[in-house]
């Protein structure tokens, strides 16, 4: 089926869109994943899910006045660490190898600490 996007977007339909998206969405993966790969894939979306639920608690507890529980924050703190360190096994990636170019990455970054303007002109 051949579907032409209208020349403005701007008042694009529903309709439009699906079909717009349907041009790029595999139905099923295009290559055959292994085991290891879709655990890699597992636990980075474990990552983002738990690091997700994380700062919805900070955003409730600051813009929706609901506080801070701590006890709370330390455990979705402490599920994000878990696939961390699932993500450093699952490719096997020291975490002490992680936190190690982690601090020399930001020692060439910002030699004398944090800085805005530092923040600012920095590439890339």
């Amino acid at each position: 089926m051949s579907f032409t996007a209208p020349e403005e977007c701007e008042n694009l339909h529903p309709d439009e869109y699906i079909q717009l998206v349907k041009r790029t969405l595999l139905d099923e993966p295009d290559v055959p994943l292994s085991s290891k790969e879709t655990m890699q894939i597992w636990c980075a979306m474990g990552l983002a899910g738990e690091a997700g639920e994380a700062v919805d608690h900070i955003k409730k507890g600051i813009f929706h006045r609901h506080g801070i529980d701590k006890d709370k924050l330390i455990k979705e703190l402490g599920d994000v660490l878990w696939y961390v360190a699932a993500l450093c096994e699952k490719f096997d990636i020291s975490l002490e190898g992680v936190m190690n170019k982690n601090i020399e990455k930001l020692r060439e970054r910002y030699p004398d600490g944090y800085k805005s303007e530092d923040s600012i002109k920095r590439k890339e």
